[in-house]
């Protein structure tokens, strides 16, 4: 295995990235904390192989004290062999820790590969228990070790735009086209608003947090990931839409989409208790991804849902909603660490652990309306 790692002090020319490395999400995460760290990467699989070039954004975040850590989300962007996989992030750790500070305790990976199942569009509207899918995702070998709590959602659907809209409405299931067109017929009308919507998107999104359990973020994240989006311009610009549906001049729904290179990415959504029955959400979803085929992205990425059609898990609905456009269920291997430093390690699965607890048990229940 070849692999050499240099300092970027340029972009790469004609290199188009996951958003999760690109130059525009590294400064907006700089405003919360993290110091962005970019570098050219080149890497053979052998020696007979050809080298191939890209960019390598780390992530790297203050602990207590001069303890850090490293993180590298949706990277290194390289289409390379399973069996490789281990071998590179290793030796890809390797060639970073001398370019990190010597209070590193380990770095973190969220690799860009995945392994796709056979549910989406063909699955029941109402799966049984007896038919819950079988979750297969990629797995990487020691030194590498499965991180306690994952960063990215690790499982998704991926709906490709290629095909026309009659063709993307035939792939859905029969009735997420019927909510569609029902969602019109009661009159229900989503536009594309910006970022002057925020504050009514904010609202509802705190609506949705009591409503369904779920952590938010601050107002001021959102407001931040709209001005460094809006920073940019020319190619590598990423253009981040918010949509808002209305039935009667009434916000009922709205929506947050990312649109950069040829992915469409929907980030966050948020809904009010009130008309529920007129599917102001079907019609978001419809909208976003028609104004993503005519922007020209190939796929649009629903970006998180369960791991598999389990009826019983609690965010069960979020599955069967997302895989009711279509697509496919991808399965990525989730966040794996690199020890830097064992003898700090433990202490930091035993913080990540209390963490964890924190924001999916007891925050949780705090969210619940009296």
């Amino acid at each position: 295995m070849n692999l050499k790692l240099n300092p970027l002090s340029a972009p790469l020319p004609g290199k188009v990235l996951p958003f999760l490395q690109a130059e525009f999400w590294a400064q907006f995460k700089s405003d919360f904390g993290w110091r962005s760290l970019p570098f050219a990467l080149d890497f053979a699989p052998d020696s007979t192989a050809p080298s191939i070039s890209t960019e390598l954004r780390v992530l790297v975040r203050r602990l207590a004290g001069p303890l850090c850590f490293a993180y590298v989300p949706g990277g290194p962007a390289i289409d390379c062999p399973a069996s490789s996989r281990s071998d590179l992030l290793t030796a890809l750790g390797t060639a970073l820790k001398p370019h990190l500070p010597p209070s590193c305790i380990l770095i973190r990976f969220d690799a860009p590969w995945c392994e796709e199942d056979g549910s989406g569009a063909d699955s029941p509207d109402q799966p049984s228990p007896d038919r819950v899918t079988m979750v297969h995702r990629p797995v990487f070998e020691k030194p590498l070790r499965k991180a306690a709590s994952d960063v990215q959602p690790p499982d998704t659907v991926l709906l490709s735009l290629e095909a026309g809209e009659e063709e993307l409405l035939a792939a859905m299931k029969p009735k997420w086209r019927y909510n569609i067109k029902l969602a019109a017929k009661k009159g229900v009308i989503v536009t594309e608003e910006g970022v002057e919507a925020l504050p009514l998107f904010y609202e509802l999104y705190e609506e949705t947090s009591l409503r369904d359990h779920i952590a938010i973020h601050p107002r001021k994240y959102y407001e931040r990931l709209f001005a460094r989006a809006r920073a940019l311009s020319g190619p590598e610009a990423p253009d981040l839409r918010l949509w808002v549906a209305r039935h009667e001049g009434e916000a009922l729904a709205a929506i947050i989409t990312l649109y950069f290179g040829r992915t469409a990415t929907y980030l966050y959504g948020a809904s009010s208790d009130l008309k529920r029955e007129y599917m102001p959400s079907y019609a978001l979803q419809w909208a976003a991804i028609r104004a993503a085929r005519e922007s020209g992205c190939a796929d649009y990425d629903f970006y998180g849902i369960p791991p598999n059609d389990d009826p019983a898990h609690p965010m069960a609905g979020l599955y069967r909603f997302k895989t009711g456009f279509g697509g496919r269920v991808l399965h990525y291997a989730g966040s794996w660490d690199l020890v830097l430093s064992p003898l700090l390690y433990g202490g930091w699965q035993a913080a990540e652990a209390l963490r964890k607890f924190w924001f999916k048990d007891l925050r949780k229940r705090s969210l619940r309306k009296p």
